[in-house]
């Protein structure tokens, strides 16, 4: 009899023992809970770039791959409208010259506009896809290069001026790895790539255009200050239509402060980088321009890994090549 009241009372001590560690470890639990603190996306910081690219959307990939700001009628808005400002301010203050004399000349120019447009929107869509890409700043540069496949093409069979083989072997080289990206890329994005293409064929267009277009008195600049003004009454009216201006109210880093100053730099580099070019191109020959211009997306390529998360595959090296050797032979034109 006493044995079975001593087993009875061990037993009850043992799961009075048990509750008492069943609910420290709650306590414990429940405490640890309130210390989670959600993971900013700042802490590792796996990518700055050393990009502050033009036209071609090249200088989004912090906000695009870090951030994951993908409204591009917003972001692309704001960066249209800082340089817009920005080269308004600096007319007014005699910095640089602007005359839009002609209304008929304006409007002439407005079809350029539109494709301006397509190229910056087409250009965030790519990047905000391909940063899942095995490397995606010389992939997208590569197929940005490959659109001078469209202007060498219309020069040879539309205009029928005289274009040396080398030319041509060189746009060829580039069509090749163009064409061949998709296949080598171990981690393919359909969506990426179409957007990609779309780019491409906007920014041909937009250099048809420029070659096509007969007025003479709009300058760079003139031309710029259109396009600024153009992008961003239509990024901002296609925002609604688009979902991105209501959907922006969640992103998750609205209220960051990295994310307002990665903004503000992109949108001053932007502007900066623009004015530059404008000077390069007006200071050098056209064939000095474009050297230099192939010449800086051959260095940013070649940067990009040390500043991005790349997986090496030899294949899309392969095909990212080319690049080096359109910039080669381009020197000697």
């Amino acid at each position: 009899m006493c044995a079975r009241k001593g087993g009875a009372g061990g037993g009850r001590r043992q799961r009075r023992r048990q509750r008492r560690e069943l609910s420290s470890g709650q306590r414990r639990s429940e405490r640890g809970a309130f210390r989670v603190r959600p993971q900013s996306p700042y802490r590792h910081r796996p990518s700055r770039s050393p990009l502050a690219g033009g036209r071609d959307g090249t200088r989004l990939p912090y906000v695009l791959s870090v951030l994951k700001f993908t409204y591009p009628t917003l972001f692309q808005g704001w960066q249209t409208l800082v340089g817009g400002l920005l080269l308004h301010v600096s007319w007014k203050l005699g910095w640089v010259e602007i005359s839009l004399c002609s209304r008929s000349e304006i409007l002439s120019w407005l079809p350029a506009s539109v494709i301006f447009v397509g190229i910056i929107y087409a250009g965030s869509r790519a990047l905000s896809r391909l940063v899942r890409s095995t490397q995606p700043i010389p992939v997208f540069l590569t197929i940005h290069n490959a659109a001078e496949v469209i202007t060498c093409g219309f020069q040879k069979f539309v205009q029928k001026e005289q274009i040396s083989h080398l030319k041509v072997c060189s746009v060829l080289f580039l069509l090749v790895a163009a064409v061949c990206l998709p296949l080598c890329d171990t981690q393919f994005d359909p969506n990426g790539y179409l957007w990609a293409l779309i780019h491409l064929i906007c920014v041909g267009a937009y250099k048809v255009f420029h070659k096509l277009w007969k007025p003479n008195s709009l300058s760079d600049l003139d031309q710029q200050y259109i396009n600024y003004v153009f992008s961003v009454v239509l990024l901002a009216s296609a925002s609604h239509p688009a979902g991105d201006l209501f959907s922006a109210l969640d992103f998750p880093f609205l209220y960051f402060y990295r994310f307002h100053s990665s903004c503000c730099a992109s949108g001053l580099l932007g502007f900066f980088l623009m004015l530059h070019t404008v000077k390069l191109k007006s200071s050098t020959t056209l064939g000095q321009y474009a050297a230099w211009s192939f010449l800086a997306k051959v260095i940013t390529a070649s940067l990009s890994p040390f500043f991005f998360a790349m997986t090496a595959n030899v294949l899309t090296i392969s095909c990212v090549a080319p690049v080096l050797q359109w910039t080669r032979s381009y020197l000697h034109f």
